[in-house]
């Protein structure tokens, strides 16, 4: 991402341009509630109910409260769970149409990496998306007989290059592409902005939840995240 951006200095010209892309856009990111009791999730949630989208986070034993819990404190937010890797398949046969119901819009990462291929031969009443299956383009193809879409992260890949061949790659096979972080500066996030364009779903609150972020940052507006200036990156 820095030689993009030194790329981009030189010839006086942004990275998408160069990188044959279109113009970043202001668009809607996750907010993420981070796992702990329903009753803590719940209060998180409520405090974040007039974000239109939130992340939320679990890790096996009693998240359905913990789902239940968080839809009722913000009724009108959609959602997204991330499992990171703790169900079995029994566990999410389960809970996966439960999900469903209280209108769970993405699930991502329900199986651990090395067993996600029960996948391919379970129900999907919830969109499925891979986040520590997928890493680069390798694999691609067995994922997309598991999963319906894959998080893109930057930090996985390797950087903004082998990032936008995954993107074009995953569009290609069908698959639905969110946009992911680590939590990061806005420096990290803003060259995953050049992909969010095509994505179902964008995930990049790094910032938000950092006690102090770099000068200067990406501006957010609410749920909206505005392309990156140039004085931070591209």
């Amino acid at each position: 991402c820095a030689l993009w951006d030194l790329a981009a200095k030189q010839a006086g010209k942004p990275v998408w341009e160069l990188a044959g892309l279109p113009a970043p856009r202001p668009v809607e990111t996750a907010y993420t509630i981070s796992v702990g009791t329903p009753a803590e999730m719940a209060a998180a949630a409520h405090r974040a109910s007039d974000r239109t989208l939130l992340k939320v986070k679990l890790s096996g034993a009693g998240d359905l409260e913990r789902i239940e819990a968080v839809r009722a404190a913000a009724p009108a937010s959609r959602l997204i769970v991330d499992a990171n890797e703790a169900w079995t398949p029994a566990v999410y046969r389960d809970l996966a149409p439960l999900l469903a119901d209280l209108g769970v819009a993405l699930i991502e990462q329900p199986l651990r990496a090395a067993e996600d291929t029960a996948l391919g031969m379970l129900p999907h009443p919830v969109p499925l998306c891979a986040d520590e299956s997928a890493h680069d383009r390798k694999g691609l193809e067995q994922l997309a007989r598991r999963y319906d879409a894959i998080n893109i992260k930057l930090d996985k890949t390797g950087g903004l290059t082998e990032g936008i061949e995954l993107a074009k790659a995953a569009l290609g096979l069908g698959l639905s592409i969110m946009i992911g972080c680590m939590v990061g500066t806005s420096l990290a996030m803003a060259p995953a902005l050049l992909l969010a364009n095509d994505a179902a779903f964008v995930d990049l609150d790094g910032p938000l939840l950092l006690a102090r972020d770099r000068a200067p940052g990406l501006t957010y507006e609410g749920s909206l995240v505005l392309p990156p200036p140039a004085e931070l990156w591209g």
